[in-house]
């Protein structure tokens, strides 16, 4: 995840050159995690792939601050290549940085876009921003970045965002939505969540989708589910199984919409389904989607 814990940490970690010194809020023991000591940890897991370590500031920041971390970022990039001792058989991915200023995202694309990496990371963004300069950065990005190679866009995991950012050029996604609305009682739905912990949900014995094959909704019903939620921690558990393959169905969707060049059919009936009337689809998505040329009915 590069280098995101600078911001969620943000009160236990201090930003050199060198890399992030992290204090533990336990004994306040330091530890320093710099560009190739990411890398090291990386080889060693073997993970398919790889993030740089880049200096991540909140999407609100502005001032010198966010030309700072894009200029490290890509210092630290190059530093990220060096270390790597096993690229032939790992994916190091670049994480675009600049925030809200799209001279600086330019130019971070601009440096980052003349290395030799596998792929590509827009990160920066989906951190409280306006989703009007949201959408207008994801563009920004995908239409400076190698068509040939992947675009992985951080932090990203509500519905309507995933199918407006592909829509918009992304390709991979990740985001603890799914596992955190488990945790809040709610299950992932095409029409919008469904708060099964709510008291409306104790005699109710439909599965949360009748439409889902996965093994929740095919053993579960909603009744069941909330109470089991009212004492029971396996419930969360039950919920995350469900919320994540709502999202893996979704992009599979998406990718055989794609395939089958309906894309954006498919998006104006996942529209209508998620909003039900077009007076209630968000207005940013809808600029959004008409950027490139997908018209909502």
């Amino acid at each position: 995840r590069g280098g995101f814990q600078m911001v969620s940490l943000v009160e236990l970690s201090e930003v050199t050159e060198e890399g992030v010194r992290f204090r533990s809020p336990y004994d306040g023991e330091e530890i320093l995690l710099t560009p190739e000591k990411s890398i090291e940890i990386q080889n060693a897991l073997g993970s398919d792939i790889m993030m740089q370590l880049d200096d991540v500031v909140s999407s609100t920041v502005t001032g010198p601050r966010v030309e700072e971390a894009m200029y490290r970022s890509i210092r630290w990039l190059d530093r990220c290549i060096a270390a790597n001792s096993k690229p032939d058989e790992q994916n190091l991915f670049a994480i675009i940085q600049g925030g809200l200023d799209p001279a600086l995202r330019t130019k971070c694309l601009e440096a980052m876009t003349q290395r030799d990496v596998p792929g590509f990371a827009i990160g920066g963004l989906s951190g409280g921003e306006a989703k009007d300069h949201f959408w207008r950065m994801v563009t920004l990005s995908t239409d400076r970045l190698p068509r040939g190679k992947p675009r992985y866009l951080m932090g990203v995991g509500y519905a309507t965002d995933l199918v407006v950012c592909v829509a918009l050029g992304c390709d991979m996604f990740d985001c603890v939505f799914p596992t955190r609305t488990a945790r809040f009682g709610s299950a992932l739905v095409p029409w919008g969540s469904l708060p099964v912990k709510n008291k409306q949900f104790a005699k109710d014995f439909r599965p949360i989708d009748e439409n889902c094959g996965c093994p929740t909704c095919c053993r579960y019903s909603r009744a069941f589910l909330h109470a089991l939620f009212r004492s029971e921690t396996a419930a969360l558990h039950l919920l995350t199984v469900h919320n994540i393959a709502y999202q893996l169905n979704l992009m599979q969707s998406i990718r055989e919409s794609i395939v089958e060049q309906r894309f954006p059919q498919f998006v104006r009936d996942f529209m209508r389904t998620m909003y039900g009337s077009r007076e209630r689809y968000p207005p940013w998505a809808v600029e959004a989607l008409a950027s490139v040329n997908i018209t909502l009915e």
